[in-house]
């Protein structure tokens, strides 16, 4: 049996792994995921006894910290951090222009103690459990470092800057977590059992397979099934995004979250509501991210490198000294001491993060909300790119349409104006997209007799002609290619393409991509007339139709498996569980659904497709600026570690050399800010 808990104070992704590690290891455990980017806990298990209990006890094991909930997760107070940051920097200023020794040095130190405590504790705790060093450990060798050396004020600077980062970090993190309450809509909060001659309302988990439902008339479908009564048009949007509303009748399968619109329809369950559709699309949201590449930060690698190598360093220097030399042992051990104080990564530790906060600032001046820099870092890897199409390639909304004369013996002003008279009279929003494209005013006076058949179209009488105006079948048509009909006397005579537009960029941003060598693919719900028509344009790599959730999901975790860094550009609650595996996902801000919005890795806030090419762009850029940084940074080190060996570099020329460095690098990362993308 599956259990899902709410798990806090998880500190990185790697912690979140050494539990979920923990927890697959215990031999009473089936199987475990720790989702660090939702924050939930999924176990497997035959246990009968108490599994919260036994979980949490593995949980305070391998992560004393972490808090493990059976409700809504608790997430972490930022205002602590706030107010613990400005006492900090408050005792820091004041401990630096106090001219008191003593009391200056016990400011500075109680300054050092809250702004370093939490960054001190973390990186020991992650060099004992992970066995690496990472940035917090930078920072506080950094810092430490800073203050033996008598330079206080570039100490502070350092935690100071970093812990304003954390802070950005966790607001932006928590903003990404909260919950996808717009998808949550789609679970159907009851169904009506239908038993002999009475109907009771029940939750949708308590019914069985073979069960008979009814759904009126606004009523989502709360369980697959198969029509054995009724017929109706049905809202498929959350599972197809297209706004289209399709027909349905007797004998048809149907699928839960959809949207009955109008009639009344009684349901033959044939699956249960855990294997239901809306239930399947909202697992798949919750667990994709667990399937994501664990990518890693380029500063990250490249600190795994960098530190020990120099600690190794300085403690080979140390020994040579001692060793080799008759030197003083204070000597060399000043000699590794200017070995640490250059080896504080004031230019990396700063540079780095600043480089990628300094390209989130960029891409949301130009419209585009990026979640975190391993987002950022990874735009740049992209090999390949999948698009939905209606609100993603197209406007999503109905704004061409093109008749197609099946009968000479009417031309296109006549079809037109029957259309318009009949559709005037119905209600349906395709009649009304359809009136509104055509803008023909027309006398609907000599309209006789009209009649809508629900589910199939509309028929009507003008001048003793009998009308039809719907679908291929109600029609009588051989031909599917079609979206709308008209038939006269028993002839078809037309038929009608109704589309939305490409939008405006579409064709542009679909070739700079591919300038790139990026491949371009389709996944869309739509029919395979629409799609092949809109790719005559677009000229896509590939191109897949009439796709489920299921079927993109499925269709994007095939793809996944070559490991080819892949995004997935989406808008429609459909999206959502797509977004969430692809290993950047990309969602439309402006008319997209929130689900889609909350899944996503970067949100394009202004709908053009351009800005994904911007994005990447911004993302090159970024990476080649914090190169600079670290060769430049690197280099310089080195220089002064080699001329340190020597005698001719001292402590004061390292501690410049530090300061100098971090301070071109940060002068040189602002350049993100002001570039033209």
């Amino acid at each position: 049996m599956k259990y899902k808990y709410n798990i806090s104070n998880l500190e990185c992704a790697n912690c979140a792994k050494r539990l979920e590690d923990a927890l697959n290891n215990d031999k009473n455990i089936k199987s475990a995921t720790v989702n660090f980017s939702n924050l939930k806990v999924t176990v497997e298990t035959d246990l009968k006894q108490d599994v919260f209990k036994y979980v949490n006890k593995i949980v305070k094991k391998c992560e004393p910290d972490a808090i493990l909930y059976q409700t809504q997760i608790k997430q972490n107070n930022i205002k602590n951090d706030i107010l613990r940051l400005i006492l900090g920097i408050s005792l820091g200023i004041i401990g630096l222009i106090v001219n008191i020794d003593y009391v200056s040095q016990i400011l500075l130190i109680l300054s050092y103690i809250i702004l370093l405590s939490k960054t001190f504790i973390r990186a020991i705790k992650i060099l004992i459990n992970d066995k690496t060093i990472n940035e917090n450990f930078l920072i506080t060798i950094s810092c430490v470092g800073a203050y033996l050396i008598n330079k206080q004020s570039e100490g502070l600077m350092v935690i100071i800057l970093y812990e304003i980062g954390k802070i950005l970090e966790s607001v932006a993190l928590n903003n990404s977590r909260k919950s996808i309450s717009s998808l949550m809509d789609i679970r159907p909060d009851f169904a009506n059992l239908k038993i002999n001659d009475t109907i009771k309302k029940i939750n949708p988990e308590n019914v069985k397979i073979g069960d008979i439902i009814l759904v009126k008339e606004g009523e989502k479908i709360p369980l697959d099934g198969i029509i054995v009564s009724g017929n109706s048009r049905i809202n498929t949007s959350v599972l197809t995004g297209e706004s289209t509303l399709k027909n349905f009748k007797k004998g048809d399968t149907i699928l839960s979250g959809m949207i009955n619109v109008d009639g009344l329809l009684e349901i033959k369950v044939t699956t249960d509501y855990e294997n239901s559709t809306v239930n399947k699309i909202l697992e798949l949201v919750e667990n994709a991210t667990d399937k994501k590449a664990k990518t890693e930060t380029f500063v990250s690698k490249a600190a795994r490198i960098y530190t020990p190598t120099v600690f190794i360093l300085a403690i080979l220097v140390l020994l040579y000294g001692i060793i080799f030399t008759s030197d003083p042992v204070n000597a060399w051990l000043y000699k590794s001491l200017v070995f640490l104080v250059i080896s504080c990564p004031c230019a990396i530790a700063i540079s780095v993060p600043l480089s990628y906060f300094a390209g989130i600032g960029k891409s949301s001046k130009e419209g585009i909300l990026i979640k975190g820099s391993n987002y950022l870092d990874n735009l740049k890897n992209i090999k390949r790119i999948i698009f939905d199409k209606t609100g993603t390639l197209t406007t999503g909304k109905f704004e061409n349409i093109k008749i197609n004369i099946i009968n000479n013996k009417y031309n296109e002003e006549e079809i037109k104006k029957i259309i318009v008279k009949g559709e005037a009279l119905s209600n349906h929003p395709i009649a009304k997209s359809l009136i509104s494209l055509i803008d023909v005013k027309v006398d609907k006076s000599d309209v006789k007799n009209f009649k809508e058949e629900k589910g199939n179209g509309i028929y009507f009488e003008i001048d003793n002609s009998k009308i039809k105006i719907g679908n291929h079948k109600y029609c009588g048509s051989k031909d599917e290619g079609g979206y709308v009909y008209v038939n006269i006397d028993g002839d078809v005579v037309a038929s009608l393409n109704v589309t939305d537009k490409l939008k405006s960029d579409a064709v542009t941003t679909i070739n700079e991509l591919k300038n790139k060598n990026i491949k371009c693919y389709m996944f869309t719900g739509d029919s395979k007339t629409n799609a092949l028509s809109i790719n005559k344009t677009l000229k896509l790599d590939s191109v897949s139709y009439e796709l489920l959730p299921k079927d993109k999901y499925d269709k994007l975790e095939n793809l996944l498996k070559d490991n080819v860094i892949t995004a997935f550009v989406g808008d429609g609650v459909n999206d959502a569980p797509t977004l969430a595996l692809a290993h950047i996902g990309i969602s439309m801000g402006g008319i997209g659904e929130d689900s889609a919005i909350e899944a996503s890795d970067v949100v394009i806030m202004t709908d053009e497709l351009s800005k994904i090419n911007t994005s990447i762009n911004i993302s090159k850029y970024v990476s080649k600026i914090i190169k600079e940084n670290l060769i430049f940074a690197i280099t310089t080190k080195v220089l002064v570690l080699l001329l340190s060996i020597v005698g001719i570099a001292n402590m004061w020329q390292a501690v410049f050399a530090d300061v100098g460095v971090t301070l071109l690098t940060i002068l040189n990362t602002m350049r993100i800010l002001k570039k033209k993308i």
